[in-house]
């Protein structure tokens, strides 16, 4: 396996970032070993609140979000997927599958022993972040499920397919404009910058653009029959699931009545739509996001 690892001076002088970065190795199944990238913020004796990005953000998207969860005495993981921010970044597209990408994240949270989780999954992060609650249940507390999905073979909307003809076939994936476009508020120059830093030229790209293909929306897709098993252990979740939905995101609206219906640690519980925010809702409205799972990490 070819792996790209992005120079560390383009995260210099980051704006809103003043994170240290830590790192940690997980091993392809051919045994190239690959360098993951986290933030690891609070007590580290305290219960961990892990916040998993999506497509095509990194541990940036969730700047605004940490800092108040680390004062409220929560341990804050948030790390950045294979392919995306500082971790390491397989130059062919076809090393990147969604199994993958779930085995990488279960060795990253396996080797820190995460435990009594409090997961906070948007997009892929959902995705991902879903299927290790399915395999590993007993070590998440709760979660939360925010603009994401868990696909069996089905499309997730009309919106999405545009999405996934768009970003196959755009020359040059603008990561950068694709989050400013994805949020309400948009996105200061030096914001965009943020976003860009972890992409110097086209090829390190190959993650970014193989995601939006990977997501299992046709019966003949790969991992349709994972998450279907996946669905299955969830099914009999009864642990505290809240869905947190924005109001502004086409691409998944409508997706929260799935998790509210199926599993069983979502039924009472106080379910939020979060108002004038886009698919890139930690942009919008970071301040309510945090407070929101603050309280929600201390349900018992």
């Amino acid at each position: 396996m070819d792996v790209l690892r992005t120079p560390d001076e383009r995260f210099a002088a980051l704006a809103d970032f003043p994170f240290a970065p830590h790192y940690a190795t997980v091993r392809a199944d051919d045994g190239t070993a690959l360098r993951v990238h986290y933030l690891d913020e609070g007590p580290r004796e305290a219960a961990p609140v892990l916040l998993l990005h999506g497509e095509p953000s990194w541990c940036y998207l969730y700047r605004r979000i940490i800092p108040p969860l680390a004062a409220s005495g929560h341990r804050v993981l948030a790390p950045d997927l294979i392919g995306f921010g500082r971790s390491d970044k397989p130059r062919d597209p076809s090393d990147y599958t969604y199994e993958r990408h779930v085995d990488w994240m279960r060795q990253w949270l396996l080797g820190l022993d995460l435990r009594d989780i409090t997961l906070f999954g948007q997009d892929w992060g959902g995705l991902i972040g879903l299927r290790l609650v399915a395999s590993m249940p007993e070590r998440f507390a709760r979660v939360v499920a925010a603009n994401t999905g868990l696909p069996e073979g089905h499309t997730l909307s009309e919106a999405f397919e545009r999405w996934l003809q768009y970003s196959q076939s755009v020359p040059d994936l603008p990561v950068e404009r694709i989050v400013h476009r994805g949020t309400a508020r948009g996105l200061s120059e030096a914001e965009q910058a943020a976003y860009r830093a972890p992409f110097p030229d086209e090829t390190y790209k190959a993650g970014a653009r193989r995601f939006p293909a990977l997501v299992p929306i046709t019966p003949v897709h790969p991992s349709v029959a994972e998450n279907t098993a996946a669905w299955r252990v969830l099914e009999q979740f009864e642990k505290p699931f809240l869905t947190a939905f924005s109001d502004g995101d086409a691409i998944t609206r409508g997706g929260e009545r799935a998790f509210q219906r199926r599993i069983p640690g979502a039924r009472g519980q106080a379910h939020v739509t979060i108002a004038g925010a886009g698919h890139f809702l930690q942009e919008d409205k970071p301040e309510e996001l945090a407070a929101l799972i603050d309280r929600f990490a201390r349900l018992l």
